[in-house]
This record gives structure tokens, sequence and C-alpha cells, in this order.
């Protein structure tokens, strides 16, 4: 039998997350540790969302990894199993509308912020999903590439940050049928992007976003954002 090469060997699943990091911190002085993650930041409809999540006490529910490589149905089984689990969660929304007047970044900016108010007690020290801070002082924010593989807390974020805003955009769906908001939360899905040539957009959609220059029929829709120094961009 030919001896298969390492190299081409099928990987197997990630390791789960774990509490090492957070326990770093703690060890660094901060008592309460919670992690952040965001859903819908490059949805083209929708809501952006944030959940800010505090580790609970004993062993986190099994499975946790990246929300995006779970199917939906186990995204709930586990968001079921991690809500009782954490000593507390909050979430923080920017709207449609506070994101086309101020941009991706400060949307995130408000909706972190907002979440990690909502949090009792007040963490001393936040575990952020990327490379990017986006919430800045007086939080203390350690960033973390991939902290939804590797970090219980921004696993457990993720997955109930992505179950509430599917849950709210499959009830957007009932009220704007044809974009396939149900499944693919205002993300752009063929169906999405046929649907929304052919009818153009719903109060849900980002109308400062560049998509709607690529769509002949709506593009006139388009809200051009003002610069910071009060100018308006070229497009």
């Amino acid at each position: 039998m030919r001896q298969q090469n390492s190299s081409a060997r099928k990987s197997g699943p990630p390791p789960a997350p774990t509490l090492e990091i957070e326990s770093e911190l703690r060890a660094a002085g901060a008592r309460v540790v919670a992690g952040v993650d965001e859903v819908g930041r490059g949805a083209w409809a929708g809501p952006l969302l944030v959940c800010a999540a505090v580790p609970g006490q004993g062993e986190p529910p099994a499975g946790l990894t990246d929300s995006k490589r779970l199917t939906p149905k186990r995204r709930r089984e586990l968001a079921a199993q991690i809500e009782p689990w954490v000593a507390d969660h909050a979430f923080g929304w920017s709207e449609v509308a506070e994101i086309d007047e101020f941009g991706m970044t400060e949307a995130l900016h408000r909706a972190a912020r907002r979440a990690l108010d909502a949090l009792e007690p007040r963490p001393d020290a936040v575990l952020l999903d990327g490379r990017h801070d986006f919430i800045g002082r007086p939080w203390r924010v350690r960033t973390q590439v991939k902290g939804d593989l590797t970090c219980v807390s921004v696993a457990a974020a993720a997955i109930l940050a992505k179950v509430r805003r599917d849950s709210l955009m499959a009830e957007i769906a009932e009220e704007h049928p044809g974009y396939g908001f149900e499944k693919a939360a205002g993300y752009p899905s063929p169906t999405h992007r046929a649907t929304l040539a052919e009818a153009g957009p719903t109060p849900y959609h980002r109308m400062s976003w560049a998509y709607l220059d690529n769509l002949p029929r709506w593009r006139h829709l388009r809200r051009v954002r003002p610069a910071p120094d009060g100018q308006i961009p070229l497009l």
C-alpha cells in the first residue's frame, strides 16, 4: 500500500476554544472579562449586532467554535446551552440609519459600547475578536485574531449574536419576502441579488453602500455620507 503524504492528509477539526487568554487577563488583575464579537458587518441589509459575554463557572458547553462553522440548528442548540452558562451577556444594536449616517467603524464602536454598558458588573477587560480595536478607551481591550476559534468567551458571544440576529432577519423576511433574509440574513446571496435588482431595496437595506452603484434602476437612491470635514465626497 502506498503511504499517504502527510501534507495531503485531511486536517481534523480545529482545537476547541479555551479559557487560556481569559485566565491570563484575570491573572493580570481583571476580575471580570467579557468576550465580544459582532455579526452583520458585511451584510447589505439589516442591523449590526454586537454581543458581549462573560464566562460562567464550570465547564462551558461542548462544541463551541466559530459560529460560521455550525449549522443553524446546532447554533440554536448551543445558544440555548450558553445562555444559562454565562455569568452575563448583553447585546448592542446599530440600526441601518445609524450605519448609513456614521459609517461602519462608528457603528461598531457604538454597538459594542452599548453591549458592554449593559453588563453587570462592568468588565475590567474585553477580549475582542479580530485585530482592530473599534471599542477604545476607557475599556481595556485585547484583540485576538480568530478569537471565536480560540477563546471561549468570544465563541459564546459570536454564537449568541448570530442566533439573535438570524432570528430578527427571519422576522424581516416575513415582512419582505423574496430577498432570502430567512436564509442569508441580509448578506448578498444570489436570491438577494436577484430580488434586489428587480424590486429594489427595502427600508432595511444600507443605502450608503456601494452595491447600489451596480443596480442601474436603483443607484439614484444611494445615500452619500458626508466626509469628516463636512465636504461631500466624490463617488
